[in-house]
């Protein structure tokens, strides 16, 4: 059983990682508004990246197999993504 403590880090977690997560789409639409068009900064994929980590931290704690398949993938997705850009 996990103490009332190590219960409030991973919620911490969660969250973040969900602000994390959301910050992408502020970014690329302030980056689009910038620009007059649809454009996605680098830092989207940042955010795209470092979110879904911490999702998949706090899915793990909470043991639920639809929300880790959901944010598995797109660990992987995101990194190839950052990799291709900066191999440019």
């Amino acid at each position: 059983m996990m103490s009332l403590e190590n219960w409030n880090i991973f919620l911490i977690i969660g969250f973040i990682g969900q602000g994390l997560f959301s910050m992408r789409f502020i970014i690329q639409w302030l980056a689009s508004e910038k620009a007059k068009k649809s454009v996605i900064p680098f830092s989207f994929w940042i955010f795209s990246l470092s979110g879904s980590i911490f999702l998949l931290i706090y899915a793990v704690y909470k043991k639920d197999p639809v929300f880790i398949l959901g944010q598995a993938p797109n660990v992987l997705i995101y990194s190839r993504n950052i990799y291709l850009i900066k191999k440019k």
